[in-house]
C-alpha cells in the first residue's frame, strides 16, 4: 500500500511540472537595463499648429552624471515616445518616470485626454507627480540644465516629501488627477514652477483643476492652507505678525455637515499644534495663538470664495455630504449643491514649544 501511494504521488508530482513548463518560457521580451532609456521628467507642451512637443530628461546609465534632453513634436505622445525611441539606440521606458511637467497651455484647455492615455496605457505610474510651468517648455529645460547637470534629480527632489517638498507646494499625483476628473466632489490643485532665477526651481503657488481643466491659481500661502485643511501641513512656516513666525507641527480636523431645505451646511474645526519659531518685541501667547486663528480662518474663506464662485472644490468638501445626497444629486453637486455651500471654519491654535519666546 505505501509503495502505490508513493507511486501515485509521483505521478502528481509528474504531471504538475509537466503543466508548469510552458509557463516557464522565461523572460526572452526583457532588454538588458544598458539598453534601456530611464527618463525621469517628461514635459509635455502645445506648438502653434496645437501638436504636442514632448521634452524627456533621460539621466546617463552609466556612473557619468550627465542627461540627455531629447524632444519630438507629434499629434499623440505615444506616437512621439515611439518615435524618439526609434531615433535613439536604446528603448524609452517609461516606468521610472518621477514627474510629468505640463505647460499653462494645455491646462487651460483641458487634461483630460493625457491623463486617460496614461490611465488606460498602464505605461506610466500612477504616482508618477503632476506640475504646471509658466513658461516655454523649451526655455525651462535649457535654463534647469545650463544650471545643473543633475536637472532630473533636482526637479524630484523640489517635490520629495524628504528632500525639498514644504507645505506651500501642493502634492498632485497622475491618479489624483484621473479620480479628480471622473470625481462629483473632488477637484484638485497642482503645483505651478518655473526655472529660478537664483534658484534652480521658483514655486508660482498652486493651479485650480476643475474636471481636469486649470480655471485659477492660488498663491503658495494659500495652498498651505489648503493642506493644513487636508492634513499635510507639518511643519508648514507662517508669518504671524510683523517680526513673528511660527511653524505647524500638527493639525487635526473635525467636521460636521447636514442638509437643511435643500442647502448644504458644513461647519469644520482646524485644530493647530504650533511652535514659535522667532519673535520680536513682547507677544504674549495669546496674542499670537489669536492673530494665527484670524489669519488662517481669513486666508481660507476668501479662498473658498473664490473658488464656490468658480464652482471648484479643492477642499472636496462634497465629500461630507456623500451620505446625506443622493447619487443623482452628487452628480450636480458642483452647480447646484456647492455655490449655495453655507461653510465655516473655526480654528483653535495650541502653542507646544515656545522656541525663541522663552529668551525674551
Amino acid at each position: 500500500m505505501k509503495s502505490g501511494s508513493n507511486v501515485r504521488f509521483s505521478l502528481k508530482l509528474l504531471t504538475g511540472m509537466i503543466i508548469l513548463v510552458p509557463l516557464l518560457n522565461g523572460c526572452w521580451d526583457n532588454k538588458d537595463i544598458n539598453h534601456r532609456s530611464l527618463p525621469v521628467i517628461m514635459g509635455i507642451s502645445l506648438t502653434e499648429q496645437n501638436r504636442y512637443k514632448v521634452f524627456l530628461d533621460i539621466p546617463a546609465t552609466s556612473d557619468s552624471d550627465t542627461v540627455t534632453i531629447v524632444s519630438e513634436t507629434g499629434d499623440t505622445i505615444n506616437q512621439i515616445i515611439d518615435h524618439i525611441s526609434m531615433d535613439i539606440e536604446s528603448q524609452v521606458d517609461l516606468l521610472h518616470l518621477k514627474v510629468v511637467i505640463l505647460d499653462k497651455k494645455i491646462a487651460q484647455n483641458g487634461m483630460e485626454n493625457i491623463i486617460s492615455a496614461f490611465h488606460r496605457s498602464r505605461d506610466i505610474s500612477a504616482k508618477t507627480l503632476i506640475a504646471i510651468c509658466d513658461q516655454e517648455m523649451e526655455q525651462f529645460f535649457s535654463e534647469l540644465k545650463a544650471k545643473s547637470q543633475l536637472s532630473g534629480s533636482i526637479i524630484y527632489s523640489f517635490f520629495e516629501k524628504n528632500a525639498g517638498w514644504n507645505p506651500q507646494l501642493a502634492d498632485s499625483r497622475v491618479w489624483q488627477m484621473f479620480r479628480s476628473i471622473h470625481s462629483y466632489t473632488h477637484d484638485v490643485i497642482v503645483p505651478i514652477i518655473r526655472a529660478g532665477r537664483t534658484t534652480n526651481i521658483e514655486s508660482r503657488g498652486s493651479a485650480i483643476i476643475r474636471k481636469g481643466k486649470m480655471t485659477g491659481q492660488i498663491s503658495p500661502d494659500e495652498t498651505l492652507v489648503v493642506n493644513a485643511f487636508h492634513g499635510k501641513s507639518a511643519y508648514g512656516k507662517i508669518e504671524v505678525m510683523d517680526g513673528a513666525t511660527v511653524q505647524i507641527i500638527g493639525n487635526k480636523l473635525s467636521h460636521k455637515s447636514w442638509v437643511r431645505n435643500n442647502r448644504p451646511y458644513l461647519r469644520s474645526h482646524l485644530r493647530l499644534k504650533v511652535t514659535i519659531l522667532d519673535s520680536k518685541g513682547h507677544p504674549t501667547e495669546q496674542e499670537i495663538n489669536e492673530k494665527l486663528e484670524k489669519l488662517l480662518a481669513n486666508r481660507l474663506e476668501k479662498m473658498f470664495k473664490e473658488t464656490q464662485s468658480d464652482q471648484a472644490d479643492i477642499l472636496a468638501l462634497g465629500q461630507y455630504f456623500r451620505n446625506l445626497l443622493a447619487r443623482e444629486q452628487l452628480e450636480d453637486w458642483r452647480s447646484e449643491y456647492y455655490p449655495y455651500l453655507d461653510f465655516e471654519l473655526s480654528v483653535t491654535s495650541s502653542i507646544e514649544n515656545r522656541g525663541n519666546l522663552k529668551n525674551l
